[in-house]
């Protein structure tokens, strides 16, 4: 499946603060067929540093997307059966609009002038890119991690326009252990001498903060026992007389690589707003708690944690489905043994594809029953 990038262009879009972004981009992908009722699409979400190119073979770079194990025909999300869309949120960098842009007032870079983006808004533009597509219902949202928080607000925000939601791996707010590494992230990139204050876009950008960030993040989406597996404490072939500040341990090899490669890719502005707007997002704001947000709600959800996920541990996806589960609210869960950490959405994916798999083809089968009753 070899796939290509598109553009939507859109006048602007009003953001949660009330500022505004005019014009603005979004870079999207699709897979599969929109069956004749347009009743068969599925939106996935991505995580913090995704991008729209989540399956297939991409036609720009020839590399596979960043969930190409669990799209495609017979996978989890199937595209012999369903139209699957997937975009790069606002305030990214993988061809949607964000600090990196170009500011039409000014001609440059927007930088930290860029405004303050929210879980919220990110959704809201895809909403616009659904509806551009004519899409009046989405099957299911579908996202894990940060992918997850969008999920969710589709569900409060949207709840006429998506009959099912899929979190994986996520929460409901960030709890102060979240934002505190998230923190460390930031300022390690505000400390590098080339971030300039966000003004770095006609010089040298601040690669060595940026790496760092990553480094940290790294670490939080792996889990002890898998480290241990894949690193444990092996040494580089080298003798060790006196302190070395080079890498000496095979995993500190990895993450220097890991972060590295992430520069070359990721914008460190965006990692800022990003990073912001999953530290600030709580889906209840606007009501008195967690239960009210879900009022009126008739959304199908499926949540589904993980046992060694210590990023979003499994207690904040429980606390989700025990407060559907008092509102009466149609909700599955389930917690996966895996030793693969925050990661094991991405990677270990043979049991969480049968959940996915058949909570879409019932939902699926529900919306058609619904249709023939209905006719």
């Amino acid at each position: 499946m070899i796939v290509s990038t598109e553009i939507a262009r859109f006048e602007g879009i009003t953001l949660e603060s009330g500022a505004h972004i005019d014009p603005v981009e979004v870079a999207y992908e699709t897979y599969g067929t929109l069956n004749a009722d347009r009743g068969n699409a599925v939106l996935v979400v991505h995580a913090f540093t995704g991008d729209a190119h989540a399956a297939g073979m991409s036609r720009e770079t020839g590399k596979p997307g960043w969930w190409d194990n669990s799209i495609g025909p017979g996978k989890a999300f199937d595209t012999d059966e369903y139209f699957v869309i997937c975009s790069n949120i606002l305030g990214g960098c993988q061809g949607t609009t964000g600090p990196a842009s170009i500011n039409p007032a000014t001609g440059k870079a927007w930088g930290m002038s860029f405004p303050a983006v929210t879980v919220r808004d990110m959704v809201r533009l895809q909403k616009m890119l659904v509806d551009s597509l004519d899409i009046r219902q989405l099957l299911a949202v579908a996202g894990g991690s940060m992918g997850g928080m969008q999920a969710l607000e589709w569900a409060v925000s949207f709840a006429e326009n998506v009959r099912s939601v899929i979190v994986i791996a996520s929460t409901a707010r960030h709890s102060p252990q979240q934002i505190a590494f998230n923190e460390v992230g930031r300022q390690s990139i505000m400390a590098d001498p080339d971030w300039n204050g966000g003004d770095y876009y006609e010089g040298a950008a601040p690669a060595r903060g940026l790496s760092v960030a990553r480094m940290v993040g790294h670490i939080t989406y792996m889990s002890d026992e898998s480290m241990r597996e894949k690193f444990g404490r092996r040494r580089k072939d080298q003798p060790a007389t006196a302190i070395d500040v080079a890498p000496e341990f095979e995993v500190e090899s990895y993450l220097r690589y890991r972060g590295s490669q992430f520069v070359t890719r990721f914008d460190a502005n965006s990692y800022i707003y990003i990073t912001k707007a999953m530290d600030t997002y709580d889906v209840s704001t606007g009501t008195a708690s967690l239960a009210d947000a879900f009022e009126g709600v008739s959304t199908r959800f499926l949540v589904i944690s993980f046992t060694s996920d210590w990023l979003y541990p499994s207690y904040q996806s429980q606390e989700i489905v025990r407060t559907l589960r008092r509102r009466n609210h149609d909700v599955a869960y389930c917690e996966l043994p895996t030793n693969y950490g925050h990661d094991a959405f991405l990677v270990d994916v043979e049991e969480q594809t049968e959940l996915i798999r058949g909570f879409l083809r019932s939902t699926f089968r529900n919306l058609a029953g619904s249709a023939g009753a209905a006719a």
